[in-house]
């Protein structure tokens, strides 16, 4: 009988031994699972609700420029200026899908935007014109290490064109951490700055020209921070 209860208390002990160690690893994969996918929407597939509007023109109705339809954001380029999220980030990985409709043109995605709003804000530009699509450009002021001459804003992307005929959706990804900045067209790294005076700030969708579509636009958040401040 006295062996019996012992025995009977070993497999007491490992049973709850067991039990809290699957615990704390569902606790971390759970933890984990949280930091690889904490996601906020920019574009709710419905209207534009979270985001403001600025134009070169005070007098053009935004809402004749930027517009949602079927599901996506549609951009007439005409006026000059951009759309910009009410709140500034940092530390994420920004997902789009863009498209030109029509023609082949140009248009951008300014990331670390800067206030006040104006033609155009501190900022970088990820380009999205024709055949440029991942460029770096640095605009009013802000500066990066891979900007070595200075005589031009330009970065150069580091690879051939990864875009798609006109009226294919093509996927961007800009990566933010920190100080460094890391651009992907359709799974094509094309280019990478580091050293970056500006770290986080307002995101934009630009007005420049003629029409492009826009859809699918969310931000997967870095190291489980939140990286969100309201202004």
């Amino acid at each position: 009988m006295k062996i019996k209860t012992i025995y009977l208390g070993i497999m007491v002990a490992f049973i709850l031994a067991a039990c809290q160690s699957n615990s704390q690893k569902s606790g971390k994969d759970e933890q984990s699972e949280g930091q690889e996918t904490e996601m906020i929407q920019l574009f709710n597939g419905n209207d534009l609700s979270n985001w403001s509007f600025f134009l070169r023109d005070p007098s053009v109705d935004p809402a004749g420029v930027f517009y949602v339809e079927d599901g996506v954001i549609h951009i007439t380029g005409n006026p000059f200026g951009y759309m910009r999220t009410n709140d500034s980030y940092s530390d994420y990985k920004l997902h789009l899908e863009w498209r030109y409709p029509v023609e082949a043109t140009n248009s951008g995605v300014f990331i670390h935007v800067q206030q006040p709003d104006t033609i155009w804000p501190q900022c970088y530009e990820s380009q999205l014109k024709a055949g440029s699509a991942g460029d770096l450009i640095c605009m009013n002021g802000s500066d990066m290490n891979e900007r070595t001459d200075k005589s031009t804003i330009v970065v150069p992307k580091q690879a051939e064109s990864s875009e798609k005929a006109t009226g294919e959706w093509n996927t961007m990804e800009i990566e933010c951490r920190d100080n460094t900045i890391n651009v992907t067209v359709n799974g094509v790294l094309q280019n990478k700055a580091t050293g970056t005076s500006l770290s986080e700030g307002h995101i934009c969708l630009q007005s420049e020209g003629k029409d492009i579509e826009f859809k699918n636009i969310y931000l997967t958040m870095l190291d489980n921070q939140t990286g969100m401040t309201n202004e």
